[in-house]
């Protein structure tokens, strides 16, 4: 069966699969993965309070990305884009409803997992989860939205990296630790470079619907900076940590996505084509996978050697 343009008509599991954006999803694994191997090296990892972190998480960032696609719907910012991740409303594939539906349905459904997962840590927990769900709230709706005002980097960065890292660790440790903040950093890096390649791309039709994202407000020059600093950053951040000792070595294996990062970074900084900047941005995310399974392949085989050496 085909759509009006002769292309195969999407079911509506694909429509949601494609509204939930699943290969922004890294965004969650790699942090949780992060703060699962941190936990293991203190002893305190839990499979269980693991497993029920990342599907919280999961189900709040899937909710982030489903207000996202309603409010851009809403508010235009969709009437001029070419490419991007969802466009689920703007091509008709499900409709405002449904999206706001399935965005309170896993709202809820993180909160819920949130406030069972409260109940086996603590208080700090109750703070890091509260922040989270603001973010996905604001990014895109209310009177501030985050995303509209050039927070959306900072935003995603933070909540992304450091402060999820800490969350993931502190459910499983029952208390804070500057380890995983501090690992989450780089992590947030990357995390941040995904939304600043998307702004890129999307910078002048953001621009005709006054949705002013730091590539906006600094201009498009300043936001291909902003990306090979965010990039390039993240893999400086990492070595530090090597150095400082609060990474063991073998993490170092993430430089193996060096050559990536490099093709991604000349993509984004020249281009002004958008289809390589669509790809460009697509394959950040992907950037953003391979350095977190590279990091925590590395953690868990120094933690390895060490187990084996002792």
């Amino acid at each position: 069966m085909s759509d009006a343009s002769g292309q195969p008509a999407m079911t509506r599991w694909q429509a949601w699969r494609r509204a939930a954006r699943p290969r922004t999803l890294t965004a969650t694994y790699v942090p949780l993965g992060a703060a699962g191997v941190v936990a293991l090296q203190d002893g305190a990892f839990n499979a269980v309070l693991f497993a029920l972190s990342l599907v919280a998480a999961l189900l709040l960032q899937i909710a982030a990305n489903l207000v996202n696609e309603y409010y851009d719907f809403r508010r235009g910012a969709e009437e001029l884009k070419q490419a991007g991740q969802g466009m689920i409303l703007k091509q008709g594939l499900l409709s405002p409803r449904e999206v706001l539906a399935g965005a309170v349905v896993t709202v809820l459904g993180g909160i819920a997992i949130g406030l069972f997962l409260l109940t086996q840590s603590g208080p700090l927990l109750f703070w890091i989860g509260l922040g989270g769900v603001l973010v996905v709230l604001a990014y895109t709706a209310g009177p501030f939205p985050l995303a509209y005002n050039g927070l959306g980097e900072v935003a995603v960065g933070i909540f992304m990296g450091p402060l999820m890292v800490l969350g993931a660790y502190y459910v499983m440790a029952g208390q804070a630790s500057w380890t995983p903040v501090l690992v989450g950093i780089p992590i947030g890096s990357m995390c941040a470079a995904i939304l600043d390649a998307n702004n890129v791309r999307d910078v002048d039709a953001d621009r005709a619907v006054n949705k002013r994202t730091l590539a906006v407000l600094l201009g498009q020059r300043a936001a291909r900076w902003e990306y090979a600093l965010l990039v390039g950053g993240a893999y400086a951040l990492l070595a530090v940590l090597v150095v400082a000792g609060v990474a063991p070595w073998p993490v170092l294996l993430v430089g193996a996505t060096l050559p990536q990062a490099w093709t991604l970074i000349q993509v984004v900084m020249t281009s002004n084509d958008t289809a390589l900047l669509h790809r460009a941005q697509g394959g950040t995310a992907k950037l953003h996978g391979r350095f977190g399974l590279w990091l925590v392949a590395g953690w868990l085989a120094a933690l390895l050697v060490r187990a084996l050496s002792s």
